[in-house]
């Protein structure tokens, strides 16, 4: 092999090798633009507008040089450089087909999550076909290949050039993945394509590779900055209200309600789908919203993504008002959450987090004590024969979880509950198929796609079954309980959606799910009100008889004006009037300045509640998590 590589160097001169390290960074621009598929980085606009394929391929070709480098291998640097480049295109197709959304900077959070019990979930999107995998090895078997009959193109030795350019490869790779502002030059709106809205309409137009870079670099210039003369203003301007809402009647005598909050996984009411208009397959859902408060509920997310809408509940803080924050729980800092877990905590409740998944998954045995939970029980804590369907656990499991730890004397008690039964993908045989095969599905949908629909509507029903089984359960209890019940996205049956439309006309990412309020022990009038997931919190709190929270307050004040505005992730941009921009500008200082626990300073005199101080969220952070961000006590 020696003496091949000897040969090899000696017949080439420097002229040679230059021009075949150039052959080969132009066919990785080519084969780049081919494997994106997308006509903005195509082969030919090399000769229209070159900068799009060229950028887009620009990350790889950095990768590749610094591989070049360090093994001296030509076929063998560019063929690996390719290969992973081609497994993260992989990746997207897979995102893409299931959440309808590409791949974006914050998603490679979700590689540490993997080690974390996320296999188990995550690996279920995985394709069945063995011919991706058998792709993958082969791409590997010729990269050994590569090692170790290819030939060197230089010397291992070359007085120091090789360590020279390779040394600078890696600095200007780096100097990309740091997200340094000269990068802006090349990937910019300007110079590119960037739609800051939607991922999907970036990637259309500038490629996978550099709609990544963009977002990363937009991301690293985004810093989240409040006003706090705007914030003054908007508590002024709404003062009168949040004062009201602050000031309703409470009967001093009435014991605090239990809390139950049910986050259903996937949930919707099929009847905004083309095709089930008049079909009524959440007789419970219906039957109940007759007897309180649900109507349309808005999330930051589709398809996946859970914690998103989980964290808007937990906090009522707006990820539209933390545009670099994607995933919260990954993303969070702060050993001290503001929310309402810490709200209920401070006035007496025991909190108590329900989920029958791996708890450090989504990092949320974390999280859960940042936010101020006393206890997480997680899959571990079930009964060892807790009932499964499908691949995951059954709803009803987690029914009778709910009902085991609600207790008839101590401390009121709030329970959050994380479903988990109806997670997709929804090509996994179900504990009775043949029900599943009962399920009605339109005729225009293709038969690939019908049976995912079918699996799901078999484990949404679940769902609502367990809905009604829970709210007469509650109905039953000496203690007073509220019932919280929403979904926190749409399921990913993004061909489905594609074939039978929706009523409104709407695309799936603007759609709305659906949530409930309810006291099962004294049913009252049906109210239908549209609400954004962040908003549910204040609403639950005030119908606990729980007021003393200015925040909370302000969220049901600005409610009817800003709940249509929380949108998937690439959605289209509702229209927004001049009020709603104004009330939306603001609040994004106001959810600022509360996450960093400096809102209580802001508070005008006539908020603050008679007899007490302004507890500052500077003293909640070292306090601990006892301390409870935003309450007067």
């Amino acid at each position: 092999m020696a003496r091949l590589s000897s040969t090899f160097l000696s017949k080439q001169s420097a002229a040679a090798r230059v021009a075949l390290v150039l052959v080969m960074m132009a066919a990785f621009v080519l084969l780049t633009a081919l494997l994106d598929g997308n006509d903005g980085v195509a082969a030919s606009r090399l000769f229209q507008q070159p900068a799009f394929p060229l950028a887009n391929a620009v990350p790889g070709l950095l990768f590749a040089l610094v591989l070049l480098a360090l093994t001296r291998r030509t076929l063998l640097s560019f063929g690996l450089a390719f290969l992973l480049q081609a497994v993260m295109y992989g990746i997207n197709a897979l995102k893409v087909a299931n959440l309808g959304t590409p791949l974006l900077p914050a998603d490679f959070r979700m590689v540490d999550q993997l080690r974390k019990g996320g296999l188990h979930v995550l690996g279920s999107y995985l394709p069945h076909s063995p011919w991706p995998y058998l792709a993958i090895l082969g791409g590997i078997a010729l990269i050994v290949a590569m090692w170790r009959y290819e030939p060197p193109l230089f010397a291992e030795r070359t007085g120091g050039k090789r360590a020279l350019a390779g040394t600078a490869a890696a600095v200007t790779l780096a100097t990309l993945l740091l997200g340094m502002p000269g990068w802006r030059g090349l990937y910019n709106g300007h110079k590119l394509w960037l739609e800051p809205w939607s991922a999907a309409a970036t990637t259309s137009h500038s490629g996978l590779v550099s709609s990544l870079v963009m977002f990363h670099l937009q991301d690293r210039r985004t810093q989240q900055k409040a006003d706090p003369a705007a914030v003054g203003d908007l508590l002024q301007a709404t003062s009168s209200a949040v004062h009201a809402r602050m000031h309703t009647p409470v009967d001093p005598n009435t014991a605090l309600p239990d809390i139950v909050v049910v986050q259903s996984e996937s949930f919707f009411d099929p009847r905004i789908m083309r095709g089930y208009e008049h079909t009524n397959l959440t007789p419970n859902l219906t039957r109940l919203a007759a007897e309180g408060m649900s109507g349309p509920l808005h999330v930051p997310t589709f398809g996946g993504g859970t914690i998103r809408t989980e964290f808007e509940v937990l906090t009522g803080l707006s990820l539209r008002y933390f545009g670099t924050m994607q995933f919260p729980y990954l993303q969070l800092n702060d050993k001290v959450v503001p929310g309402m877990v810490r709200t209920l905590r401070a006035h007496g409740y025991e909190t108590i987090a329900i989920h029958g998944n791996d708890p450090t998954f989504w990092n949320r045995n974390t999280a859960f004590k940042a936010l101020g939970f006393d206890r997480f029980v997680s899959q571990s804590g079930f009964p060892a024969n807790a009932a499964m369907d499908g691949k995951y656990m059954a709803d009803s499991a987690m029914t009778d979880e709910i009902m085991a730890q609600l207790k008839d004397a101590g401390p009121p008690q709030f329970l959050f509950a994380i479903s988990l039964e109806a997670h997709g993908p929804y090509d996994v045989e179900p504990k009775d198929p043949a029900a599943r095969n009962a399920e009605p599905v339109p005729t225009n949908v293709d038969a690939n796609d019908k049976v995912h629909v079918q699996t799901y509507l078999y484990h949404m029903q679940h769902a609502d079954a367990e809905l009604g089984r829970l709210a007469a359960l509650l109905a039953k209890r000496s203690r007073p309980t509220l019932l919280l019940f929403y979904g926190d996205h749409l399921p990913a049956l993004t061909e489905a959606y594609r074939e039978t439309g929706f009523v409104n006309g709407q695309d799936m990412l603007s759609q709305a799910g659906t949530w409930l309020l309810i006291d099962p022990r004294n049913p009252g009038n049906a109210q239908r009100i549209d609400m954004a997931s962040w908003m549910l919190p204040g609403l639950l709190l005030e119908r606990a008889g729980i007021h003393d929270d200015v925040y909370f307050a302000l969220t049901q004040v600005l409610a009817p004006s800003l709940a249509t505005l929380t949108r998937a992730p690439g959605a289209p941009p509702p229209y927004i009037d001049a009020q709603q921009r104004q009330f939306d500008k603001d609040m994004a200082s106001v959810s600022v300045l509360r996450m960093k626990g400096k809102l209580d300073k802001l508070l005008p005199a006539s908020l603050l509640p008679s007899n007490t101080a302004v507890a500052t969220n500077d003293a909640d952070h070292e306090d601990g998590p006892s301390a409870a961000m935003g309450m007067h006590h």
